[in-house]
């Protein structure tokens, strides 16, 4: 059986971070993806979720400095959960997206930069 660990979302970059580790850049950021539903009442919610993402200067990631806040983004990879000891000596855990792939797109959904 074969199996699969893939990602897609669409949505706006927030915060980002660039660095360079190892001589390679790496770009920290999240995406806000909003789903819309009715309630039981009838009334009409916008539900915003962030995801943190980090993508790695390589074959399919190549404009990294292009990528700011506001911009509409695609993202592929796979989702990694992480546990860590916290400061405070409790078990801290998170979740990311590893990408393989981020294209900036413009308003009318035409790719502006495919990393």
């Amino acid at each position: 059986m074969e199996q699969i660990n893939k990602v897609e979302l669409r949505g706006l970059v927030g915060l980002v971070k660039l660095q360079e580790i190892g001589g390679k850049k790496v770009a920290r950021f999240t995406v806000a993806t909003s789903s819309a539903y009715t309630d039981r009442n009838g009334a009409a919610n916008i539900e915003t979720q962030w995801h943190n993402v980090n993508a790695w200067e390589g074959k399919n990631v190549t404009c990294l400095s292009e990528l700011g806040k506001g911009n509409k983004v695609q993202v592929s990879g796979r989702i990694r959960y992480n546990k860590f000891l916290g400061s405070d000596q409790q078990e801290h855990y998170s979740t990311e997206i590893l990408a393989n792939r981020v294209n900036i797109i413009d308003s009318d959904d035409a790719l502006l930069c495919e990393m």
